[in-house]
């Protein structure tokens, strides 16, 4: 499966950024610009970055385009090298939906169903997590161990869709949590990722390895951590290696 666009998160503070255009969609661009501490420049002056609101908006693209300006234009995705993503802030934790400037309302009302949904305490647990760092490198030295051990207390003690309190994260880490390991056999009854079991999910986005049939689907296989191994064979190995592994197959 194909990306349309990558998502990256660019840090603008201080840096300057093209805006181009006036009215009520150049000023919603302006005060987001700010909010992100860029300084905001004209058409002519030198920048990597640039916005445009205008009504007839392809001179001016063509022109930036000309200078090696990556160009979002506001309204015409046809226009636009990069897009600006609906935006929940839980700071520092970000969540930016977009739709590759297809439906910027579609990405507007999943914005509105996130924001009733995620915590205004994420940005503490972020935070208590970083600080947390030093002990948890302690408690689990093995960087392996450590990926899971934190997968698991994010997907129960530490769920992140709940409020917790100062305390939570060193409490977790002074605890006696455990990590799954070794490995997982789950035969799927539908090709739909949609259809995976809470477990199942789970364990593809913790699983250092994924051993497969041939005939698992790729959406299933997309599940699984990006730096996960994918290991097409037909039967589950006998060593499976160290941490967690799952094998996967369909029903005949």
């Amino acid at each position: 499966m194909s990306l349309a666009a990558l998502p990256i998160f660019v840090k603008l503070a201080g840096r300057p950024v093209i805006l181009v255009g006036a009215g009520e969609a150049a000023e919603a661009k302006r005060r987001l610009l700010e909010r992100a501490g860029a300084m905001i420049v004209g058409e002519t002056d030198e920048a990597t970055l640039a916005i445009v609101a205008t009504e007839d908006p392809g001179l001016v693209v063509a022109r930036l385009r000309a200078r090696g300006v990556l160009v979002n234009t506001v309204d015409r995705s046809d226009l636009c090298d990069f897009t600006l993503p609906a935006i929940v802030d839980r700071d520092p934790v970000l969540v930016a939906i977009g739709t590759g400037g297809v439906s910027a309302g579609l990405a507007a009302a999943l914005r509105q169903r996130l924001e009733a949904v995620l915590p205004a305490s994420l940005g503490g647990l972020a935070r208590a997590l970083e600080a947390a760092k030093p002990a948890i490198r302690g408690r689990w030295s093995e960087i392996g161990e450590r990926r899971r051990a934190l997968g698991a207390a994010l997907a129960g003690p530490l769920d992140p869709l709940r409020d917790h309190p100062a305390d939570a994260v060193e409490t977790w880490v002074e605890g006696s949590a455990t990590t799954e390991a070794g490995l997982l056999r789950f035969t799927l009854a539908s090709p739909d990722p949609d259809d995976l079991s809470l477990r199942q999910a789970r364990a593809l986005s913790q699983a250092d390895r994924v051993f497969h049939r041939s005939e698992v689907p790729s959406p299933i296989l997309d599940r699984a951590r990006a730096d996960a191994a994918r290991i097409a064979c037909d039967r589950p190995p006998a060593d499976p290696g160290p941490g967690l592994s799952i094998y996967l197959e369909m029903e005949a």
